[in-house]
């Protein structure tokens, strides 16, 4: 019997290291990327999601948009998830490598689950000057500027 589940979290960060004990570490956690000039080439951008409250066995796969929500930027594979009753959950992680973003916009994530979009979400991509001040594009987060 499968229950379909639900998408605990999905995490962007540069970098996941996974403990003896099973816990990840997730390294620089982020929901926008910021460079001088473009196309800005993003060297690592690693994808974490949880999957919980479901049984059965699914597939998962995920994209980054352009900004036009339509044009595939990077297509993920597709990775299993195995849920051996709904109290259990399944963390996956995937690696996108040197993906380039051509323009300052809005990109968007998505994470789809049996070919069933689960989930959206905005990653922004800006320029910032020399001086570290954006001039283009999206306001940095708090504390990055």
């Amino acid at each position: 019997m499968n229950v379909t589940p639900d998408i605990q979290s999905c995490l962007l960060c540069d970098d996941v290291r996974q403990e003896r004990n099973g816990k990840f570490i997730l390294i620089g956690l982020f929901d926008a990327l910021w460079g001088p000039r473009f196309p800005l080439k993003y060297p690592r951008v690693c994808m974490v999601t949880r999957w919980c409250s479901g049984e059965g066995e699914f597939t998962q796969s995920s994209r980054i948009l352009r900004p036009d929500r339509q044009t595939v930027l990077a297509q993920g594979k597709e990775i299993p998830v195995r849920l051996k009753d709904e109290l259990h959950t399944a963390t996956n992680v995937e690696l996108f490598v040197n993906v380039n973003f051509d323009q300052p916009g809005v990109y968007w994530i998505e994470v789809h689950l049996d070919d069933h979009l689960k989930l959206s979400y905005p990653l922004r991509i800006g320029r910032v000057s020399a001086e570290n001040t954006p001039s283009k594009g999206p306001e940095p987060p708090a504390g990055t500027a």
